[in-house]
């Protein structure tokens, strides 16, 4: 997923940034409502994680002005545990859900996906083949009768498939693919990304599932009828 998290505390927005990186996710992290408002305006994002008090304004205006411009990103607000307005507040704004402070790193990672199932309309479980995505685990599995095989990639190559899995058959152009896994300030050129799906499809070999470029439109997963033979 490309996350965007608005959060005034480093420390915290730090602990955030590195354990969403380390799962996998892209994300691009400010601490102020001026910078929130440009990097949403001008980048696509599968959710946003948004922490209402900041230091020049108020996360529920961030969250305004976008729902009012139509953007319907999941948002997962972060509030102070015992302050019940903040919590209406954001949901009043158009938020999808809402987490108080302290939490747990892991809630916040499920609550994420939970967010983009929904939006997505996909359950926990997306399959092409014998690939088998579990959505609430965050993880591949090569399945073979009663037999489920971890399907282990490393962590930018999972978060392209994961993308074509969301949910499969989908098309995914690449100047969507390429936003939402690069950087704000290192994007992934045409080069990359094709290395990337290159050897997606050669790890792919034998699971039943396959990415099929459509020139011009971008690239779709489905099953193989190669490997189903």
């Amino acid at each position: 997923m490309r996350i965007l998290v608005v959060e005034d505390d480093v420390v915290l927005q730090g602990v955030m940034q590195r354990s969403l990186a380390e799962a996998g996710h892209r994300v691009d992290a400010v601490s102020r409502a001026e910078e929130a408002n440009h990097l949403w305006r001008v980048q696509p994002y599968d959710t946003v994680l948004l922490d209402l008090n900041l230091p020049d304004g108020n996360g529920v205006d961030v969250l305004r002005e976008a729902r009012a411009r139509g953007d319907r990103t999941p948002v997962l607000v972060l509030t102070s545990r015992n302050r019940t307005d903040e919590r209406i507040a954001g949901l009043d704004a158009g938020a999808d859900d809402y987490l108080g402070k302290p939490f747990d790193l892991g809630e916040v990672e499920a609550r994420l996906r939970a967010l983009v199932r929904r939006r997505h309309d996909t359950g926990d479980r997306c399959e092409v083949g014998a690939l088998v995505l579990d959505r609430r685990a965050g993880r591949f599995f090569r399945v073979s009768g009663e037999t489920r095989e971890p399907f282990e990639l490393p962590a930018r190559e999972q978060a392209v498939l994961t993308e074509l899995m969301t949910p499969p058959g989908r098309v995914v152009n690449k100047r969507m693919l390429s936003d939402k896994l690069s950087d704000f300030e290192d994007a992934l050129g045409d080069n990359a990304l094709e290395a990337f799906i290159s050897r997606l499809r050669k790890k792919l070999a034998g699971t039943g599932a396959s990415i099929r470029t459509l020139r011009g439109l971008g690239y779709l997963i489905e099953a193989s009828s190669e490997d189903a033979a």
